[in-house]
């Protein structure tokens, strides 16, 4: 069995290009992709995030 790498908060605010306050603030009001408390950390999922952002496109720009 393979288990892939489970990404930081620190890395998904590198990858999504967004502050970590935006994070910290989107996992208080449950409005970012699912994340995973293991102790004190929090850790995402690549295939949690691809998925979460499959949902955010913009209706604007999906119709053009």
């Amino acid at each position: 069995m393979v288990v892939e790498r489970m990404m930081s908060l620190a890395e998904l605010s590198e990858l999504l290009g967004v502050p970590l306050s935006t994070l910290y603030g989107w996992r208080h009001r449950g409005e970012g992709p699912a994340g995973y408390r293991l102790g004190k950390h929090v850790r995402f999922r690549r295939a949690d995030v691809d998925a979460w952002l499959a949902t955010q496109a913009d209706s604007a720009s999906a119709s053009r």
